[in-house]
């Protein structure tokens, strides 16, 4: 059961990749990323069943993390074209 398992994964990801080359706009590319890290914390923990670890679990919970903060961080920076901008002396006041 688990073997089916990663391979649907495994499909899955060859179409988001196929999705993320093929993909017109910059958000599809994104998109794409984002699931083949979905898809990468799915197979590690499928994995780490095979395997008889389950520690691999805390592997994936981390892996998700940097995933998720790795999504938002390219999303601002394609947003603002900066990571962080430096407060003007009007915003300080306003804090």
């Amino acid at each position: 059961m688990f073997i089916v398992a990663t391979i649907g994964i495994l499909i899955t990801v060859l179409l988001a990749l196929t999705r993320g080359i093929l993909g017109p706009t910059l958000f599809d590319r994104i998109l794409s990323v984002n699931m083949v890290g979905t898809k990468t914390v799915l197979f590690i923990a499928v994995y780490g069943f095979l395997t008889g670890r389950p520690e691999f679990l805390d592997i994936a919970i981390v892996y998700t993390l940097i995933n998720f903060i790795g999504i938002i961080t390219i999303l601002k920076f394609i947003q603002f074209k900066e990571l962080g901008l430096p407060a003007t002396e009007d915003e300080e006041e306003d804090i």
